[in-house]
């Protein structure tokens, strides 16, 4: 372990590790899991962090904007989408304000989360002073290094001064403009459902892990050099919860996101609880469900009801049946567009971040998530799971074995196409 003054005695990480099996964490889960995620992930588990959960756009992006408009040194935004709406005007505000007072502001944006948005708006931030890198242009012809269409940032990541991070679902769009848990707010004036996501606010020693993703995807991307800034001031204890940083990206050999999600799903004891906005598991994300599952853990999955992404939907439908006969309970959300991407699990360990349960995210792009490990965040997670359940409909085989034909074809057709969704 680690925290602001670096590594961790091992009698003190033992410590710990004790207070955490004192507040009813089960010792043989934290044991296994903190050993075998120590042995997969490079990062370290730092102490001494405050982790706020936020639900849905406006909480979020009025916690972002307060974030950007107090920021003193610098700012380093990395997102996969960025509309040119209102709530993409008001960022852009917002940044552009920052950097005129002396704020230094560096941006990383998707090529193709961003194909919708005009040239104009990024050229209008670069007139403005900000640093702008296009991560994979998809446009070969100004691509820095091997181009790959495939590959994509699919980060949702912001930094304040190096002290604040924000992480989690939610891209900057006009989209996230309603809340999902009030019935006024089931569907939008346009007619469109409302979004269902989660972020998360972090303060502590974590961000200066989160700070090296960053920077090292803007090396990588071959941008400009970074003006000078104090990206890694010194961070101090601000509270007591223990979180990991983990980024995956394709040029690795392995996801690092993928194998600790694996890790912490066989050594489940009690319960899986895992919400999902695009849900189709490769073989051995499948297996270690039904294994957990056949061995007395309380599987529980919230999946979308309706979609942005039709073939994804349906790819990950074509899994239920198998799911089902194993014990898996599905529910599907309701009055929402869901887009969350965390999981609990034994009540004690979190994660939220930007990573989908599909090959696309596994395999093509690159993700950022946080492992938060303790009691306190865990039950913040069980609550909101148990919110959304509340708004959700439960999937029984009974019910699934009677779906009309129409379903099962589109089921087969997304299942072709999964590895590459």
């Amino acid at each position: 372990m680690e925290d602001s003054h670096g590594p961790l005695s091992v009698a003190r990480s033992k410590a710990i590790i004790d207070v955490l099996k004192a507040r009813g964490a089960p010792s043989n889960f934290l044991d296994l899991h903190l050993a075998i995620e120590e042995a997969i992930v490079d990062s370290p588990l730092t102490t001494g962090n405050r982790v706020e959960l936020l639900q849905d756009g406006p909480l979020t992006y009025q916690a972002m904007l307060a974030a950007i408009n107090a920021a003193n040194d610098h700012i380093n935004l990395e997102t996969y989408i960025l509309d040119d709406d209102e709530v993409g005007q008001r960022f852009s505000e917002a940044l552009i304000a920052s950097q005129q007072r002396g704020v230094r502001v560096n941006l990383i944006y998707d090529s193709v989360g961003t194909l919708k948005t005009p040239k104009e708006f990024f050229r209008n931030l670069e007139a403005n002073g900000i640093q702008v890198l296009e991560f994979n242009p998809v446009n070969p012809l100004t691509a820095s290094e091997g181009w790959e269409l495939n590959s994509r940032d699919h980060r949702k990541l912001l930094i304040v001064d190096g002290r604040v991070a924000f992480i989690g679902g939610i891209n900057i769009s006009s989209v996230y403009s309603g809340g999902s848990f009030r019935q006024s707010s089931k569907v939008r004036p346009g007619g469109e459902l409302p979004w269902r996501d989660t972020h998360v606010k972090i303060e502590g020693p974590v961000v200066a892990e989160l700070q090296k993703l960053f920077i090292q995807t803007w090396e990588k991307q071959q941008g400009s050099a970074l003006p000078p800034a104090q990206y890694f001031p010194t961070l101090v204890r601000v509270s007591d919860e223990l979180v990991r940083a983990i980024g995956s990206s394709p040029d690795e050999p392995y996801s690092l996101i993928y194998a600790t999600l694996i890790s912490a799903l066989r050594s489940a004891q009690s319960e899986i609880w895992i919400t999902n906005a695009y849900f189709v598991p490769d073989p051995q994300l499948l297996q270690s469900l039904k294994d957990a599952a056949a061995s007395g853990v309380d599987v529980r999955l919230i999946l979308p009801s309706s979609t942005d992404a039709w073939l994804v939907f349906h790819a990950g439908r074509a899994h239920y049946h198998e799911l089902l006969v194993a014990g898996v309970k599905i529910y599907e959300r309701r009055h929402a567009l869901l887009h969350v991407k965390s999981a609990v699990i034994d009540g004690v360990w979190s994660t939220i971040g930007s990573t989908n349960m599909d090959w696309r995210s596994f395999l093509h792009n690159q993700e950022v998530n946080v492992v938060i490990l303790g009691v306190n965040f865990g039950d913040k997670m069980r609550e909101v799971f148990l919110a959304d359940q509340a708004h959700a409909q439960r999937i029984t085989l009974k019910k699934w074995q009677q779906r009309p034909v129409s379903m099962r074809f589109k089921e087969q057709l997304g299942h072709l196409w999964e590895y590459w969704l």
